[in-house]
């Protein structure tokens, strides 16, 4: 379990409490909080903390900003958080983006994303903005049906590759996990869509095509949470939450590249060699997968609140509470949590 510093926080009406104290926040694995809370999200973020619920026993915990010096946002569609994202620069500087954008508009597997035209021009727009290497392209992930063949997926991921190449460094994607995830085969079902899971010898086609594309792309890439080793197509295995990416965008934050071990390598002018960093031992999150590679970090979502209402979704066991409590969120956008009122 990863434990982080705690300190002493005031609340809205005044009352003290003990808050966690994390250096990376992620925002958010358990819902889109830039697609459907980016104004709930800055006022948290204006007030210094956020409440949040442990999905396995319900208790309530606090989560202060106050030693943050970089977040991570996980969208499918970041357009309402962009005109926030000035003010977001004077707070909190250090950001990037993990943007999913599949082409599942067809099938209707992700029936509440905007058509993939309108999420390709928020992708431009976002990486216009912060540069190519902070947003970075997720085709995740990437499901077989009995609609969809391993060619179609390859023809989907090469036609918005084409668009999306030069504004983006990275493309990662992962393999539909059906039995590993009784949820997912639930709400797949419930949505009629007939998944199935990849043969090691399409998951090796798939990874093949994509090396490819990604050279041709001069691009790389990488696999989200798998443990099959596809380093010879040119694949690596991804961390999301990066702290490569982090040393290569944030090096000037000195408190950052302390906390994930970064070294500095000073430079040689006489041979026209610059200083440098380079990340320190692998911090790994020890509450993610085996297989995920992501450092350590603090999430601030809560399951059961994406309106998205994606057929693969982890994170929605139940599409009713989920939009019931998005109702309840947008009676009172700014001053409410996303499940239960700010103490």
């Amino acid at each position: 379990m990863v434990t982080w510093a705690k300190d002493e926080i005031e609340l809205k009406d005044g009352a003290k409490a003990l808050a966690q104290m994390p250096v990376i926040v992620s925002a958010s694995r358990s819902t889109d909080i830039p697609a459907f809370y980016s104004d709930w999200f800055m006022e948290r973020l204006k007030a210094g903390y956020v409440k949040w619920f442990n999905p396995f026993n319900g208790q309530p915990l606090y989560v202060g900003f106050n030693k943050m010096r970089c977040m991570v946002f996980w969208s499918k569609n970041p357009a309402p958080m962009i005109p926030h994202l000035d003010e977001l620069d004077k707070i909190c500087p250090n950001y990037y983006f993990q943007f999913t954008l599949n082409d599942y508009d067809a099938e209707r597997i992700e029936p509440n994303v905007p058509p993939v035209a309108e999420r390709v021009e928020t992708f431009r727009r976002l990486s216009d903005r912060l540069g190519r290497d902070r947003v970075v392209w997720r085709f995740d992930p990437l499901i077989l049906t009995d609609k969809l063949a391993v060619k179609d997926i390859l023809e989907k991921v090469e036609r918005l590759g084409d668009k999306l190449a030069a504004y983006t460094s990275r493309l990662v994607f992962s393999f539909i996990d059906i039995k590993s995830y009784a949820k997912v085969g639930k709400n797949l079902e419930r949505g009629g869509i007939a998944a199935r899971e990849f043969s090691s010898d399409e998951m090796c086609e798939v990874a093949q095509r994509i090396g490819e594309l990604v050279k041709g792309w001069d691009i790389a890439a990488g696999t989200c949470g798998e443990i099959a080793d596809l380093d010879r197509y040119g694949i690596e295995h991804n961390r999301c939450i990066d702290d490569w990416l982090m040393v290569k965008c944030f090096s000037h934050d000195a408190e950052l590249m302390k906390f994930i071990g970064a070294k500095f390598i000073p430079g040689d002018p006489l041979f026209g060699v610059e200083d440098r960093w380079e990340p320190g031992p692998h911090k790994k999150d020890p509450g993610q997968r085996l297989a995920c590679g992501c450092i350590m970090s603090k999430d601030i979502g809560e399951y059961n609140t994406c309106p998205h209402l994606c057929h693969y979704c982890y994170a929605n066991t139940n599409n009713a509470a989920a939009m019931e409590n998005w109702k309840r969120h947008c009676k009172c956008p700014c001053e409410v949590m996303i499940v239960e009122d700010v103490a």
